[in-house]
């Protein structure tokens, strides 16, 4: 199976409403592997969650998998994935899949089991890569990485419920977020992660899904740079692979629309799959609206305040090289509290206006 062509990719979008979400991982899950693993699997939060998310008015959402859920317990998995699905299917939500994952901020390797509380006042502070920074540089791994992508999106390749397929996110980033509150970097492994990537698209179009694929380009120039963005190897090859045009843009709103307008050349359907930070100047009441004007697909980052502490900034040099100031006293992410309560009525009302007008 070839990449889609533009007019298909084109003829899809057209078929769909605009598409308005979030990433998802319910407030009692510190990390994907204790979302999705069997004893802390958390349906009970998971169905309030997404009924709330619901009564705001989206309609899809992103979630990340993790291949040792997988390679430990694939039919729990897939029964769970597929439970998910049908909640989110009940309320009028799509769901985004997505399979790998670079984005390891904890610094360690991911183990499969309980995994650890918080460290406190730390954003995301046990995010863990998958299937794990030093695993993919581990080529004798790569078959079993092969047999979880492949296996999934068989398992749903017709399924109604999944609006498209996003293969890895953020491939290539090395960042750790340490608890002092500073951040930094692991050795490079691009050139693993770029080849993970293409692997990646291989294998998803032997199983000829129904929904297209994707992968998310990601890395933006500093402020006041006059570089266009996503010009990286892995986020040009990103782009030249993927059926659907997805990125990621955590930037004031003049960013965003300089985004939008680069990626316009690609004449195919375009989602933001991570957006809002308020400290930065990525925010729902001027943002919003960009999106839907330009027919762009968004995700937002976070829903529920919760394990992840992303409501906390980042790292503030991270965040001032996003143009911002880390503002502890202003969310960074997410929505709503524990009780469903919103952080900022005047963001929900926005979403349900914007919403309400499809």
């Amino acid at each position: 199976m070839e990449r889609w062509s533009a007019e298909r990719a084109n003829n899809w979008w057209a078929d769909q409403r605009w598409i308005c979400g979030f990433n998802f991982l319910p407030s009692s899950a510190v990390n994907f592997l204790e979302m999705w693993h069997k004893d802390s699997f958390d349906r009970k939060t998971i169905r309030r969650e997404l009924g709330w998310a619901a009564d705001l008015g989206f309609n899809a959402l992103r979630v990340n998998l993790h291949y040792l859920i997988w390679k430990h317990d694939r039919d729990g998995l897939m029964e769970r994935l597929n439970w998910l699905m049908d909640v989110a299917d009940g309320l009028g939500l799509k769901v985004v899949p997505c399979l790998f994952d670079d984005c390891g901020f904890e610094g360690s390797e991911p183990e499969y089991g309980p995994q650890s509380d918080p460290v406190p006042n730390v954003h995301n502070s046990r995010a863990v890569a998958s299937p794990g920074r030093a695993a993919l540089l581990d080529q004798d791994q790569w078959p079993q990485f092969e047999g979880y992508l492949r296996d999934v999106i068989r398992t749903f390749r017709a399924d109604r419920r999944i609006l498209f397929w996003d293969l890895y996110n953020e491939p290539g980033n090395r960042m750790v977020f340490e608890a002092t509150g500073s951040r930094s970097y692991e050795p490079d492994f691009s050139e693993a992660s770029l080849a993970l990537m293409k692997a990646c698209f291989e294998w998803c179009r032997t199983e000829a899904p129904v929904q297209p694929a994707t992968v998310g380009a990601w890395a933006t120039p500093l402020p006041g740079s006059q570089d266009a963005p996503y010009q990286t190897q892995i986020d040009q090859t990103a782009l030249e692979l993927s059926d659907i045009v997805t990125f990621h843009a955590y930037w004031d709103k003049d960013h965003v629309l300089g985004f939008i307008d680069h990626l316009a050349q690609f004449d195919r359907p375009i989602l933001c799959t991570e957006w809002m930070a308020r400290p930065v100047g990525s925010r729902i009441e001027d943002q919003l609206e960009v999106y839907q004007d330009s027919n762009v697909g968004c995700f937002q980052w976070g829903l529920v305040k919760g394990r992840t502490q992303t409501n906390l900034p980042w790292p503030s040099e991270l965040v001032a090289a996003h143009g911002g100031t880390a503002d502890r006293s202003v969310w960074f992410h997410d929505l709503l509290d524990e009780t469903g309560r919103a952080y900022d009525k005047a963001e929900t009302e926005t979403l349900r206006r914007a919403l309400r007008s499809e």
